[in-house]
């Protein structure tokens, strides 16, 4: 049901990027644009030692799995990547319930990659994708890694995937696109 829901929501977001709408992509059971960075929060600007804001309780707490959700959790740590705080990234997603999310696979694959563990990532990439072949988001991640790995050819395998998979006009694609230094060759 997750899964197809999933896809619903990806299809969605293409059409609408196709059309020329603005609308930002949403990951399952989250409300806010996944390609974009996550807006800071108090988690980020009043936490420290890998707490985390908790809303009800209107204070850092260290996470626990019995405190969040896994939307919370994933939220949380997506801040934290983006802030550049790879290990409590990690650490917050490892607490989620669903071991099997391929949006928390995804950020456990970015976060391991820019801590410097890049086979690591990889194989977080490889586990997302297996989970939701259509996830976009981990197939541009993926292909950026290949692209720094020097695996150009992979790299434009995964963006010819992405727009296979209707996401041309999406930030995913711009994104590995970018990395490829705007070079397209299917």
């Amino acid at each position: 049901m997750r899964a197809a829901a999933n896809r619903i929501c990806r299809l969605t977001l293409a059409f609408g990027l196709a059309a020329g709408l603005s609308a930002p992509a949403f990951a399952v059971g989250d409300e806010s644009d996944e390609t974009s960075p996550p807006p800071k929060t108090e988690t980020t600007t009043k936490c420290a030692d890998g707490k985390v804001w908790d809303k009800k309780r209107k204070e850092c707490v260290a996470p626990k799995k019995s405190s969040f959700n896994d939307d919370d959790l994933y939220e949380a740590a997506r801040e934290f990547a983006y802030a550049g705080q790879y290990e409590n990234a990690i650490t917050v997603l490892n607490l989620a319930r669903n071991k099997n999310d391929p949006r928390i696979l995804n950020y456990l694959g970015y976060a391991n990659r820019k801590a410097g563990r890049m086979e690591l990532g990889m194989s977080y990439y490889r586990k997302a994708l297996q989970a939701d072949e259509n996830y976009i988001l981990a197939r541009s991640y993926m292909g950026q890694a290949l692209a720094e790995e020097g695996d150009i050819q992979g790299a434009r395998v995964q963006l010819v995937e992405i727009r296979d998979r209707g996401g041309e006009n999406t930030w995913a694609y711009r994104a590995l696109l970018q990395s490829l230094n705007g070079y397209r060759t299917y």
